[in-house]
This record gives C-alpha cells, sequence and structure tokens, in this order.
C-alpha cells in the first residue's frame, strides 16, 4: 500500500494535476471521449458528472455520452439542515441549459430527481483522483458520493474516470467505501478492476 493518509494523498494528487498543462488535459479529454462507443450502449442510461478544475473529462465527454445513450444524469448537490453533505440529486442533462451551482459546479437547469434515480443507471461515471487495481476510489473527501452509491442496482459499472497515471496499486481504504468495478483512463480506456470486495 502507498504510504501516507487519504489526505495526504489527495493533497499529492490535487498539486500534481495542477502542473498538467491545459493541452495535454484536452487531448485527454479527447481520448476519453473517443472511448465511449467502446462500452455506452445506446438504451443505457448512464449517471455522469461535469469536471470542475483539473478533473479529467470535459463538456464534450458529457454531450458524447448524450448523443450515444438513451439518457444522462447529472449530479445535482444539497445539504442537509446541519450543512452535511446529503446522497446526490439527479437531473437529465440537456445541452445548452447548465446553470452555476455551489462548489463551482454546473448542474442541469431542468426539473430535479430524488436520490433513488441513481439505481436507474446502467452505467455510473465517478469522479477521482485515484482508483486503485482493487476498486478503491479516492474522492475528494466531500462525502456525496459515498452516500450515493449505496443507491446503484447491483449489475451497474461504476467507473471511476481517472488520468492514466491515477491508476494505482493499492490506496488506503475504509469499511464504509464502494469499490469501483472498472476504471476509464485516456490511453487504456475502460478496464475491469479485481474489485475483491
Amino acid at each position: 500500500m502507498l504510504a501516507g493518509t487519504k489526505a495526504q494523498h489527495r493533497a499529492a494528487l490535487l498539486a500534481a494535476r495542477r502542473t498538467v498543462p491545459h493541452e495535454v488535459r484536452a487531448a485527454e479529454a479527447l481520448a476519453l471521449c473517443a472511448h465511449l462507443d467502446e462500452f455506452v450502449a445506446p438504451d443505457d442510461t448512464v449517471c455522469a458528472y461535469l469536471p470542475v478544475g483539473t478533473e479529467p473529462g470535459s463538456l464534450q465527454v458529457v454531450d458524447r455520452l448524450h448523443d450515444v445513450c438513451a439518457r444522462v444524469l447529472l449530479p445535482v448537490t444539497r445539504t442537509g439542515a446541519d450543512g452535511e453533505p446529503v446522497a446526490l440529486l439527479w437531473s437529465v442533462y440537456v445541452p445548452g441549459e447548465l446553470v452555476a451551482a455551489r462548489y463551482g459546479l454546473l448542474e442541469p437547469a431542468g426539473p430535479v430527481m430524488a436520490s433513488s434515480a441513481l439505481g436507474d443507471a446502467d452505467l455510473v461515471l465517478v469522479p477521482a483522483l485515484a482508483v486503485d487495481r482493487r476498486g478503491v476510489r479516492l474522492g475528494r473527501g466531500g462525502g456525496f458520493y459515498d452516500r450515493s452509491l449505496p443507491l446503484r442496482q447491483p449489475s451497474a459499472k461504476l467507473v471511476a474516470v481517472v488520468r492514466d497515471s491515477e491508476l494505482v496499486d493499492e490506496l488506503p481504504s475504509e469499511p464504509h467505501d464502494i469499490r469501483m468495478t472498472h476504471v476509464l483512463t485516456p490511453k487504456h480506456g475502460l478496464c475491469a478492476l479485481a474489485n475483491t470486495e
């Protein structure tokens, strides 16, 4: 296992991402788009996300999903009365109909569906700072996906989207972590993970 806490890994991975030139990130996003046809089916419902900052991907990835599958759902973030994150809500992606939201996110402008809408997804693309070969995902630590992923259907593919260098041998894990079934990287496309839960 890599030495260090989750917080230390997050800091190091975020710092490394900030050094990646814009041109490289743009090329990686195009490569991710090119892989989508390999594993997204026309009748799929896909829960995706719009990347923030240096996260892999782009609006082009979401637009391509919109072209190749039946329905794309994007997350809508909310917190409870105590200020703590709650399970993500979802809304159907319509190109050109996004609004600014908290955390620097863009969210669909249309009606919001319950958290349980995640259970309709055949495929869930999940933002990650890194993922290991066992499916352990390191997120940003906000807790939104930790609260949301238990609502998935058992057959859904859970796909961490990372840069090629962010697929690592082993990350620290906790009992509540939901393991990813697959990873999507610009160079290698979709790869199954060991997922030895």
